[in-house]
C-alpha cells in the first residue's frame, strides 16, 4: 500500500472516530492524550509573547546576535510566565504560548504580558545597549492574551508529536500579537471585564485603553504600553 493509500486511512479514521473528551482541571501534556479522538475540555485563558521584526533581525543582523535576542526574550517571557502560574504549551521560533487556568487566570495571564514588557524595556534592552554600544538593534514585542474555552488533542504521527489547542483564545491570542508593536499588550474585552481592578489600574490611572479590532468584525479590545516590575505582585 502506497503512501496516498495510506494517508486515505488515516483521514478517514480521524472523520469516522468517536471522540472521548473529558473536561480538565490541569493543563494536560501530551502523554496524558493519545493519537486517537481524544481530548481534554477546559476553560483558559491563553497568552501568546511575540518578538516583532524577527525577520528584520535575522536578515541584518549576525546570527551570533539574533540568537542572543531570540534566548535573551524567550528565558524572559518563559520565567515570567511560570512565576505567574503560567504552563508554557509550546515555542514557535520567536515567540512562545502559554495557557492560566483556575479563578484568577486572566489577572495572573494580563499582570504576566506587563511584566514581559518591563523584562524588555527595563531589563532586556538596556543590557543589550551596554553590551553592543555601537549597535541600535532595539527588542520589540507584543503579548496577546483571550480567554475562552479550549480542547486540547494530541495530532501528528509516533514519534513527532504534541498537543493542538482548539478554540477561540488560542486562535485570537496568536491574532493579537501580531498587530503593531506600538503597544506592547493587547488582551480581549473578555479578559479585562474578568480581570481584578489591581491590574485594570494604577493610581487612578487606567493602563489599558479600549479600541476596536478592525480586522475582527470591529470587535473591541483592550491596548497598553505600561509594565509592571516583575518583583511586585500587587
Amino acid at each position: 500500500m502506497g503512501l496516498v493509500d495510506d494517508l486515505k486511512s488515516e483521514v478517514e479514521k480521524i472523520f469516522k472516530g468517536v471522540w472521548e473528551v473529558r473536561d480538565g482541571h490541569v493543563v494536560p501534556e501530551s502523554e496524558n492524550l493519545t493519537l486517537s479522538n481524544t481530548g481534554v475540555k477546559l476553560k483558559a485563558t491563553v497568552l501568546y509573547a511575540d518578538l516583532d521584526g524577527s525577520t528584520n533581525l535575522v536578515d541584518q543582523q549576525l546570527p551570533n546576535f539574533a540568537a542572543e535576542i531570540y534566548k535573551t526574550y524567550l528565558v524572559c517571557a518563559a520565567r515570567i510566565i511560570k512565576s505567574e502560574g503560567g504552563v508554557i504549551t509550546a515555542y514557535d521560533g520567536d515567540r512562545v504560548m502559554a495557557v492560566f487556568i483556575g479563578d484568577y487566570k486572566n489577572t495572573s495571564a494580563a499582570r504576566c504580558a506587563l511584566k514581559i514588557n518591563y523584562a524588555v524595556c527595563e531589563i532586556i534592552n538596556p543590557l543589550l545597549k551596554s553590551c553592543y554600544p555601537n549597535n541600535d538593534y532595539s527588542v520589540k514585542q507584543v503579548v496577546g492574551v483571550d480567554t475562552s474555552e479550549l480542547m486540547a488533542t494530541r495530532t501528528g504521527v509516533r514519534g513527532a508529536n504534541d498537543l493542538v489547542w482548539v478554540g477561540r483564545a488560542a486562535n485570537y491570542a496568536a491574532k493579537l500579537c501580531s498587530l503593531p508593536s506600538t503597544h506592547a499588550t493587547r488582551i480581549t474585552k473578555a479578559v479585562y471585564d474578568s480581570m481584578h481592578g489591581s491590574v485594570k489600574s494604577h493610581d487612578g490611572r487606567n493602563m489599558w485603553e479600549l479600541v476596536t479590532w478592525t480586522a475582527m468584525n470591529s470587535m473591541e479590545i483592550y491596548r497598553s504600553t505600561w509594565w509592571w516590575n516583575v518583583d511586585y505582585k500587587k
